[in-house]
This record gives C-alpha cells, structure tokens and sequence, in this order.
C-alpha cells in the first residue's frame, strides 16, 4: 500500500518549483530509506528553477524522513512495508510518468551524489542530445578511495563497467551510479515493473535502455561516502554484481538469436 500526502506548501525550502519549462517537465525523485540525517542539506542544495515538481518515496523509513520532507514542501508518497531499492524506484518511475514528467531525475537523498549538478544531467536530455544520463563517480582511483569508497567496491565498478562497456558496446567510465536522469520516452518503453526489486534494478535498466536503442552520456560527479550514506555490504555486493553479469548475459544472449528476457521491451531494438 502506498500512501501520499500533498506537500505543506510550494514554496517551502531553498526553492519554490517552478512552471513546467518550454522543454518538458522535469520531476526529480528521490527513493528514500532512512535519510533524515541528510535530506535537509541534500534539498538546500537543488539549484533553484530547474525543477518543475519533487517527490521523495519514503521505503518504510524507521526515523523521521517523513516528516522532514513534508516540512521541507515536498511531496511524499509512503510504502507501507519495506519494497526494496528497485520497487521504491519503480513507484518513483510510475508516479512521475503520471505526473506529466518528460524528464525524471533520480537523486538519492542521503547526499551521496552533489545536487548542484542537477542542471548538467538534465540539459542533454532537453537538447535531444541523449536519452540517458549518469553521474560519474569515477575520475581517478586516487579520488575514489580517498573519498572513502571500499576497496572492493572500487575493484567491483572496474571490473564490471570494463565488461559492459565491451559487452554493450558502450564507452562509459561507469554503469553504477545511482545519480541517473531519463527522458520520458525510455521509462515508457522499458519494462521497468518487470526488474528486481533489488539493487540490481539499476543494472536491469541500463542493460534494457542499451538493447532498445537509447543513447546514455555522462557526467563527472565528487565521490561522496560517509557514515550517513545508504550503501550495501559485502555480501549484497557479491549478488549485485552476479546479478549485473546476468543482465549483459541476457543482452548477449538475444544478440545471439535466442529467446529475449523479460527485462526487455517487446518492441527493441528501434
């Protein structure tokens, strides 16, 4: 069950939204679990009057995220129980489509990504240019691991992003960052209700968006890792990256001629 509330007021926080701008509506989203600790900052740090409607779905959160995203003005839609990183973006992903959103912008709230960068996702996504844009956190592995991110982690990102990039045909520094932007378009045609309810859901939509033919660019983003930052342990991160190397095994596999998984859209590649 999902539960929503309209927010306090418009113009509550660092910026009132805005009118829809003559290139679509943007809808930022936040999927959100335990982020009291650093929603406020993550919102002040919205650049004012790029964002035309914000909503935070709360994953049955055990502090006070709630209640600070409806002082804040933003609306909150609520999960009952625990659905997990994908199903929490798939409410975010279902809602924005039904608020008329032409572009969505997926920033975390616990103030691992820099919302000051909101502007340079979105812009290519208006321009026509891509259909698909990440924030990178990976520029040298000097700044990765001084930024606290785990070794291991570190080691993982290589290592898959180098078997996407060839499996896929791609050039990214990166497939796993949850900073992500999408024009309305791609989330209308990949089976998104379809995908893990897990992390592996961010995998399962790049994999799908690369089989039906969306174009992904990139940003540089700081990296951030602190205490207050949702992230997985070891173990999750072993099953998320199987899970990864089965999504690209699925794509190879349908490039081979054989039966197409459910992760992808009927109708791809364009």
């Amino acid at each position: 069950m999902v539960t929503s509330q309209p927010p306090v007021s418009t113009t509550v926080g660092a910026h009132p939204e805005l009118r829809a701008s003559p290139r679509g509506k943007v809808v930022l989203v936040m999927p959100a679990y335990n982020a009291a600790d650093t929603l406020r900052q993550t919102w002040s740090e919205i650049p004012s009057g790029y964002v035309d409607e914000t909503l935070l779905v709360d994953d049955a959160s055990r502090d006070d995220t709630v209640g600070i995203a409806r002082a804040l003005g933003i609306r909150v839609l609520e999960h009952a129980r625990n659905r997990g990183y994908g199903g929490n973006q798939k409410t975010c992903y279902r809602e924005a489509l039904e608020c008329g959103a032409d572009i969505v912008i997926m920033l975390h709230p616990d103030y691992q990504y820099d919302p000051r960068l909101v502007p340079m996702m979105i812009l290519p996504l208006q321009l026509g240019i891509l259909d698909v844009m990440l924030g990178s956190r990976v520029r040298t592995r000097q700044e990765c691991l001084e930024s606290g991110m785990p070794l291991y982690k570190y080691l993982g990102n290589r290592f898959l992003t180098f078997v996407e990039n060839i499996c896929l045909g791609q050039n990214m520094g990166e497939f796993h960052s949850g900073f992500r932007a999408y024009r309305r378009a791609v989330l209308e045609r990949l089976p998104f209700e379809r995908f893990s309810d897990d992390f592996v859901f961010d995998s399962q939509m790049l994999v799908s968006a690369v089989d039906s033919g969306f174009r992904m660019g990139e940003i540089p983003v700081p990296v951030r890792y602190m205490p207050e930052a949702s992230s997985i342990g070891f173990g999750r991160s072993v099953r998320y990256g199987l899970g990864t190397l089965r999504a690209v095994g699925q794509y190879l596999a349908k490039r081979a001629g054989l039966p197409a998984a459910r992760i992808f859209a009927a109708d791809a590649r364009r």
